[in-house]
């Protein structure tokens, strides 16, 4: 009978549980740890729970509460505070302990709260977990004056929910454009101007100075000052700033992290028996030749399933990093795609139709398509996600690319046959 640990109950410590106990001895123990007092949830539902779209229970990565005891798996409430690889032991907040055989850490991430004086003042919230949702549903009431941190991948989703509760919604964004991580400097422009077309402001180029509570001369609780010189009233401040891994209690246990935990082919640490997927972990991306932290529920997925199969002995590899984002801002669709940003000594093609909010950026290597983004259509995601992640060899069809990028589906289709034909691989 052997142990099997799992730290984090989000989507990729589900999935490596359920995955476990369908691979292994069923008098092997698995245990799933979380640190919430909830059920396992998932953190991209709670935006539609502030849209009223679910209640709490919606948001349950799986909705029967007898789920878990049927098929064995022992849930528990507590935080991993330390590890210990040589006795292969937890120590827990609790006090107590907690050996294992193997070990999954799959503790995902966290937000990160920039230094800004007053950002631990009531009524500035993340919006993470259930707890920041109730309290986000308590204050963002129809014509509350919400100032939001941070115009990302996650801070356009948050947008969209406050919008829906008919806020009075100021956004602030560091950066140039909004989702800047994601989007070039005009497809990043043009999301900024249709949210701005939809009523909300947008202060890009800017930061939070300062979060005041309680100021005498303004009739708000809080007051924002922009690095503009700005003083701006607020009844909720909402600090979507981008997140980290949660690797903290990994120091001086001898598992190595740079950004991530650091993982092979097989989701496996250097510590063998030790493996991570998720937010926290770095997984090693064969399209690119590196280990890459990419934060999106599919890879988690992906990475929790070939861990959870290495785990129960069975040799599985991870066929690559999915690097996609497909993003809805406020009924505005943008896809962004592997080196979006253009690879060094790479060519590239812009087609925009600003007052149609339609734009199509598309990156080349050599023959290649190794990134794009797009704007206002949805038609050609498949075909650019089979471009890129295949590394389809374009030949001739790079150059008539670069000369009318709108042929994408005829290159796609002329390029991936000859490949397939080749016996190179692509990935559908």
């Amino acid at each position: 009978m052997k142990h099997h640990v799992i730290i984090g109950n989000g989507p990729a410590g589900v999935v490596a549980a359920e995955t476990l106990r369908k691979n292994v001895p069923a008098d092997d123990a698995i245990v799933l740890f979380g640190d919430e007092d909830a059920p396992p949830y998932s953190r991209m539902a709670i935006p539609y729970l502030l849209h009223g779209d679910i209640t709490e229970r919606g948001t349950w990565l799986r909705k029967d509460a007898q789920h878990w005891k049927q098929l064995g798996i022992t849930l528990r409430r507590d935080r991993v505070t330390s590890l210990d690889t040589a006795a292969k032991t937890l120590k827990l907040a609790s006090g107590g302990t907690q050996s294992f055989d193997t070990l999954l850490i799959a503790t995902g991430s966290s937000p990160v709260l920039p230094r800004i004086p007053g950002i631990h003042a009531q009524r500035v919230h993340t919006c993470w977990t259930l707890d920041d949702a109730r309290a986000i549903e308590q204050f963002a009431v129809p014509g509350a004056r919400v100032i939001q941190l941070g115009a990302g991948f996650i801070g356009c989703i948050i947008m969209e929910s406050l919008v829906r509760r008919r806020v009075q919604l100021t956004v602030v964004e560091m950066g140039d454009r909004m989702v800047p991580r994601m989007m070039g400097e005009t497809a990043g422009g043009m999301i900024r101007d249709w949210v701005q077309g939809k009523g909300v402001a947008v202060h890009t180029g800017a930061r939070i100075e300062s979060i005041e509570s309680n100021p005498n001369d303004l009739s708000a609780p809080l007051a924002v000052r922009l690095s503009t010189g700005e003083r701006l009233p607020a009844d909720l401040v909402i600090s979507a700033a981008g997140v980290k891994p949660n690797i903290g209690f990994l120091e001086h246990s001898g598992v190595q992290c740079l950004q991530g935990v650091l993982t092979d082919e097989r989701m496996q640490t250097n510590v063998p028996g030790i493996f991570a997927a998720g937010d926290c972990a770095e997984a090693f991306d064969a399209l690119y030749g590196k280990p890459i932290v990419s934060a999106i529920q599919p890879n988690a997925v992906d990475q929790a399933y070939v861990a959870a199969m290495n785990m129960a002995g069975k040799h599985t590899k991870l066929r690559g990093v999915t690097q996609i984002n497909v993003l809805d801002t406020l009924g505005l669709i943008s896809t962004s795609f592997g080196q979006w940003q253009g690879a060094p000594g790479g060519q590239g093609v812009e087609l925009t139709d600003r007052a149609g909010f339609k734009h199509l950026s598309l990156q080349f290597l050599g023959d290649v398509m190794v990134g794009s983004n797009s704007i206002g259509t949805t038609a050609h995601i498949g075909v650019l996600r089979g471009l890129v992640e295949g590394r389809v060899k374009l030949g001739g069809w790079k150059d008539r690319l670069l000369d009318d990028p709108t042929r994408l589906m005829e290159a796609y289709l002329a390029s991936a046959q000859a490949q397939d034909r080749r016996g190179d691989t692509v990935h559908h």
